[in-house]
């Protein structure tokens, strides 16, 4: 896949575990944890919104396009 999923980035700078995450996004830690990982292959633009919204950062600081 040429997306790269940077949302342990993303926790790590606002010092929030995947817990807080889940609990302040309104997803389940196993869903979090899967895009966390990389093994999705689709996420909802809602979810983004809301995961954008806690970490306080725009989709493209989560989703980075990695050419071949």
């Amino acid at each position: 896949m040429n997306i790269q999923i940077n949302l342990d980035v993303e926790m790590a700078k606002k010092k929030l575990s995947l817990t807080e995450l889940s609990e302040q996004v309104g997803v389940s830690m196993t869903n979090l944890s899967l895009l966390k990982n990389g093994k999705v292959k689709a996420i909802r633009f809602s979810t983004l919104a809301a995961i954008c919204q806690v970490l306080e950062c725009q989709p493209g600081d989560i989703l980075e396009y990695i050419g071949d």
